[in-house]
């Protein structure tokens, strides 16, 4: 089969590409953003790419269209399409489909070869936790497939097909479960194709404002997930969380597991986020030290350790293997240090967008790091961030940090109002250029510098390190 992806250089997208060239596909792709490092990827995997939505790709004649969450029917302010390529498709009748759709129907549950699909869903973690799972099942020698929305460390790849093998003979695939919707055609979120036989329900908060009315909406969708496992399957659930519980009583069909903090929780876990026992029923089952920081990375580790349990694996084993675990890159990467008389500057890169994920960052580093200083720059750059549904938490999510600096380009909203409750620990810098002078003239010997974003952040990581 030849494909043609609209949007082949997002993350899902290219990590679809990949699945589908592995397996054995024509794979040709176009985005209006063709550079690297996604395209040297996908290059290196014999894809052609292609750059912007020109509707003389129709020439290709591929034998299906796989369009991304990217393309839309907007029009330009002069009244120009500006998806060219998907007006034509749609003129002229041609089969199209959504990625998660396609990714359904010739990957994971493919007539010559169904998998055992182990879906990680959640408003935060999700890459993290995906990764860890993927590891845990690797490290056992069960040859998982997987999908993941970053490149873990472990593998230094974001997707691959995986392999059957004499303990599952049903393959196992492990895919990051996004919430968001699937396309401009299907507004169901991409999770209800995925159709596990594992689904872990990490945490839920309300998001995606852009698409989403309240986190009543959400908890719906999460049911729909829920209604996809089949009986013999298991839901993975954060007890902790009431979202999570509501979702629940509206229907489940499938054995439920439940972890929490809480000790009345069937899987808990007791000790610090480096050093922590791993617990079912009361009984101590295994035992974790690692280098990992957070007390979110302690749950995300037993989500995967009860996940992978389904599948035979035995928490202890689980949780050796975790030991061994490189995370994901930007999450908490240190992209380097500056070497100065009373101790180095440290600059790290994080994904968090979320209020709450920065909160459980910065938390993660404070334990880490004790009481040196922790500058935290980040730029509210999601969609729900930029409509400045959650801006009144962003005072809660940096307590931590000692000097937070906010880049506030492309903002519809006051960021020196909404972070005014901080004074003088908050600054505001309309451009990256700025954001880099506020930390050069702040930064100390011993500071360790938080950059948070879901973008590129103006390579701000680099120019940092360049600049103090």
């Amino acid at each position: 089969m030849h494909i043609h992806i609209l949007g082949i250089c997002g993350t899902f997208m290219g990590g679809l590409a990949a699945l589908a060239r592995e397996a054995g596909h024509r794979v040709t792709g176009c985005d209006a953003g063709v550079y690297p490092p996604m395209s040297d990827q996908l290059r290196a995997l014999g894809i052609e790419l292609i750059e912007g939505f020109g509707a003389d790709q129709l020439a290709l004649k591929p034998d299906l269209f796989v369009i991304g969450n990217v393309v839309s029917r907007a029009r330009t302010a002069e009244g120009q399409p500006k998806f060219p390529l998907m007006e034509a498709i749609l003129e002229s009748g041609l089969p199209y489909t959504s990625g998660p759709q396609w990714l359904s129907e010739h990957v994971l549950h493919a007539s010559a070869q169904p998998r055992h699909v182990l879906a990680v869903a959640g408003t935060h973690g999700k890459t993290t936790t995906t990764s860890m799972l993927s590891w845990i099942l690797q490290s056992a020698g069960l040859q998982p497939g997987f999908l993941v929305g970053g490149v873990p460390l472990n593998f230094g790849v974001s997707a691959r097909l995986g392999a059957s093998t004499a303990a599952t003979p049903r393959p196992l695939f492990v895919i990051e479960a996004d919430e968001y919707d699937t396309a401009f055609f299907d507004k169901r979120s991409k999770f209800v194709h995925y159709r596990p036989r594992t689904a872990l329900l990490n945490n839920l908060e309300f998001d995606h404002a852009d698409i989403f009315d309240d986190l009543k909406a959400i908890e719906r969708q999460f049911h729909h997930l829920v209604r996809t496992v089949p009986a013999s399957g298991r839901v993975v659930v954060n007890q902790d969380e009431a979202s999570l519980q509501r979702v629940l009583e509206q229907g489940c069909w499938s054995a439920v597991e439940g972890f929490g903090l809480n000790p009345d929780a069937p899987w808990r876990i007791e000790g610090p986020p480096h050093d922590f026992g791993i617990f079912r029923s009361g009984h101590k089952v295994a035992e974790l030290r690692w280098d990992i920081t957070g007390v979110h990375n302690q749950l995300n580790a037993l989500a995967a350790i009860v996940a992978a349990e389904h599948v035979g694996v035995a928490p202890e084993v689980a949780a050796h293997a975790l030991e061994g675990f490189q995370n994901v890159r930007r999450r908490m990467e240190v992209r380097g240090q500056v070497a100065r008389e009373g101790g180095a500057i440290t600059v790290y890169d994080d994904f968090a967008h979320h209020p709450t994920a920065i909160r459980t960052t910065l938390d993660g580093l404070r334990r880490k790091v004790g009481s040196a200083r922790i500058l935290a720059v980040f730029e509210p750059r999601s969609n729900t961030m930029k409509l400045g549904t959650m801006k009144s938490q962003l005072p809660w999510s940096l307590e931590q940090a000692d000097l937070a600096i906010c880049h506030s380009g492309g903002l519809d909203w006051d960021a020196g109002e909404a972070l005014q409750s901080m004074g003088d620990r908050a600054q505001v810098a309309r451009t990256v250029d700025e954001a880099i002078q506020q930390v050069k003239l702040t930064a100390r010997p011993g500071d360790h510098i938080l950059c948070m974003s879901n973008g590129g952040f103006g390579n701000i990581h680099a120019r940092l390190l360049q600049a103090l």
